[in-house]
């Protein structure tokens, strides 16, 4: 693992909406892959290729019910987090966007980024007219989820056989926040 990064100059969250030259999509795919390495992944247990991890993100840009939102630290993007908006046939959750992907590299950690991407997520929620944010997080992800809480999330319920890692079943926990 690497060392931890020296304390920002600048810390930002924002909606990513294209790559404009790769430095943005290569870093992207190396703090995913750091984040699963450290156990953090969403869905992946061992990384993937870097080409790989970057054929999803570019991917991720070209759905249209999700949004990637990027967290950098001094330009450098070093953790994301997705909104994923209901599809347009589902209306009766119309109301209701999920979060999920959520990460920082274990080297970023530390210095707030995570909370401004998950406010950022919460606010472009907000803005498209959604009521409610949901999320699901592992019960091995301590610190997600003591920042979930923190923000106001309210935990509603747990899966006990939600992930299996490494050959261990391992519990999950829902979440939600009303945003309005």
């Amino acid at each position: 693992m690497s060392q931890a990064l020296p304390p920002p100059t600048t810390l930002v969250a924002e909606r990513l909406e294209r790559f404009e030259d790769e430095t943005d999509l290569h870093a992207l795919a190396e703090a995913a892959t750091a984040a699963i390495l450290d156990g953090g992944g969403f869905g992946w247990v061992r990384p993937p290729k870097a080409a790989v991890v970057e054929q999803y993100y570019r991917g991720v840009l070209l759905v249209p019910e999700r949004e990637l939102i990027v967290g950098r630290m001094d330009g450098m993007v070093y953790g994301a987090a997705q909104l994923q908006k209901p599809s347009r046939n589902n209306e009766a959750q119309a109301f209701a966007a999920q979060m999920m992907h959520h990460f920082v590299a274990p080297y970023a950690r530390g210095h707030g980024l995570a909370r401004i991407i998950l406010r950022k997520a919460e606010e472009r929620a907000r803005a498209l007219g959604f009521a409610v944010l949901n999320l699901d997080v592992r019960d091995t992800q301590k610190g997600a989820i003591s920042l979930y809480e923190s923000e106001g999330f309210i935990r509603w319920g747990t899966h006990p056989a939600y992930a299996r890692i490494r050959g261990a079943i391992v519990p999950g926990h829902f979440y939600y926040k009303f945003l309005k």
